[in-house]
């Protein structure tokens, strides 16, 4: 869901003053209770917390006097936080306190939520060469094709010379019109960065004043991308999960914006959740549309460079051209997934990679780019030589935690011979349980688990599995990792 560019020339701090809807208990067909407001109460730094039974109860936070009634708007959940530590002694983190006692349905205004992941998301300008036209005195004509779409910072490195990391589309950065001998394949032959609040679009320049556009030493339209563009370089990519990162030099990013920050990754996301995509729909800069997480794994097939399946989050937050590469977060503003695709007969059906595809697939892409070698480059996976498939499926509900899981076995069917699985010991019927790696062993719920823990994998990791076998448990012996296990994803 890229976009073409066409040229006309040729939890964050939540104020509790809201309505803040934080469910205290509640089972299939029961009553719902929940804060519906806080308030400064007559008495210094006392709170009124008023719940949708009209049941009232008063907090005291320290540091609020409530005095000149500023106090009352200013109260956050940073500071029912601190007071509930205080208070109970529990010892529990801001992130555990939020998911356990907030998270599962703040149905509140999330401005402050999308304030503060604006500063992490950019627009994207890729350029590319096409064949505008059939052929001038026998030869084709080519010029410059831009196409736009959507990017979220992924890592900053402050030292001097540093550079500052950025997550896109795979499809992004490639395009399928483009002439293989004049870009690098089909791959952008220059990337742009806009910040949010820092935005502008590529312009034709006339130099010279005539009406009609310059053009490079190749012939080609010249584009000039401003003061705010950030030209970036291709860190990798891979089409089979179709994610790129890009990069740039801190200094040049602070130099636009100091105010720039990494995403915050989410731990986990779960149906029904908040779904906030923010990218750069048809090209008309940085936007946010918001929505739920409708199916939390949903396969689709998708066209880049070959048809491929794609493992997918399917929500409702709507999509338009541009919004590929766009960060998808939830209510505490922390990145759950990449969008990249949209249905185009169902306007409420749209697509994101997920977090944990995401984060196996950059994390991959940086290593094999820092290890020295300039003959690797994208992203690499091992071939453990084993089928396995999903038997007895279900959906497991937690009441205390507010949500569940959908959860399977995961059934050895083959294991080709003299591969890493038949080393392992693995056999036909085996149902695997877990993968460890490095002795930090992963419990294994869904047969794509294995899939993403092998996207962490790296030359010299010592592996082993858990599996059960005739109604008995063992770990295999373990095997070390060699360079030439690993493969090149495409």
């Amino acid at each position: 869901m890229k976009k073409k560019f066409r040229n006309a020339f040729a939890v964050c701090l939540v104020a509790l003053t809201v309505a803040l809807v934080a469910v205290l208990g509640v089972g299939c067909g029961g009553t719902q209770k929940y804060i519906v407001s806080i308030e400064a109460g007559q008495e210094s730094g006392t709170y009124i917390v008023t719940y949708s039974d009209g049941e009232t109860q008063t907090m005291v936070l320290p540091g609020k006097d409530g005095r000149d009634g500023k106090d009352g708007k200013d109260v956050t959940i940073t500071d029912i936080y601190e007071t509930y530590v205080k208070e109970t002694g529990e010892d529990i983190s801001y992130s555990e306190f939020i998911d356990k006692y907030l998270s599962l349905s703040v149905q509140s205004d999330n401005s402050a939520t999308i304030a503060q992941c604006l500063r992490s998301v950019g627009k994207v300008y890729a350029e590319f060469v096409e064949q505008v036209s059939g052929s001038f005195f026998g030869r084709p004509v080519y010029d410059i094709a831009i196409y736009t779409g959507a990017a979220v910072v992924w890592s900053m490195d402050e030292a001097q010379d540093g550079y500052t990391y950025f997550v896109t589309n795979a499809h992004v950065i490639y395009d399928s019109k483009a002439v293989s001998s004049e870009n690098d394949g089909k791959i952008a032959r220059k990337v742009v960065l806009y910040m949010y609040g820092s935005e502008s679009s590529p312009y034709t320049v006339d130099g010279d004043g005539d009406g009609r556009a310059d053009a490079d030493e190749n012939g080609y339209t010249l584009y000039d991308y401003g003061d705010y563009g950030i030209e970036c370089e291709i860190v990798g990519y891979t089409f089979e999960k179709d994610l790129a990162v890009i990069k740039a030099k801190t200094d040049d990013v602070k130099k636009v914006n100091p105010n720039v920050c990494a995403v915050e990754l989410a731990d986990e996301y779960h149906v029904g959740e908040t779904a906030i995509a923010i990218g750069n729909p048809d090209d008309g800069g940085i936007s946010v549309t918001e929505g739920i997480v409708s199916v939390d794994n949903d396969d689709i097939e998708l066209t880049i460079d070959a048809k491929r399946t794609y493992r997918s989050i399917r929500m409702d937050t709507a999509l338009y051209g541009g919004n590929s590469g766009g960060g998808l977060f939830n209510s505490s503003g922390k990145l759950i997934g990449i969008a990249n695709a949209g249905s185009t007969q169902e306007e409420n059906i749209n697509y994101a990679i997920p977090l944990e595809i995401v984060r196996g697939t950059v994390e991959n892409i940086l290593y094999w780019d820092a290890d020295g070698s300039s003959a690797t480059s994208g992203a690499y996976k091992v071939t453990l030589g084993v089928t396995v498939l999903s038997s007895g499926s279900k959906y497991i509900y937690d009441s205390s935690l507010g949500y569940g899981k959908i959860v399977e076995d995961v059934v050895v069917r083959s294991v080709v011979e003299n591969s890493i699985a038949s080393r392992l010991g693995l056999s036909n019927d085996d149902v695997i349980t877990a993968v460890v790696v490095n002795e930090k062993k992963t419990e294994v719920k869904r047969s794509f688990d294995i899939s993403d823990i092998i996207l962490t994998m790296r030359p010299g990791d010592e592996i082993a599995v858990g599996y059960t076998r005739g109604g008995e448990t063992y770990t295999s012996e373990s095997y070390t990792l060699a360079s030439s296990d690993f493969e090149k994803l495409a």
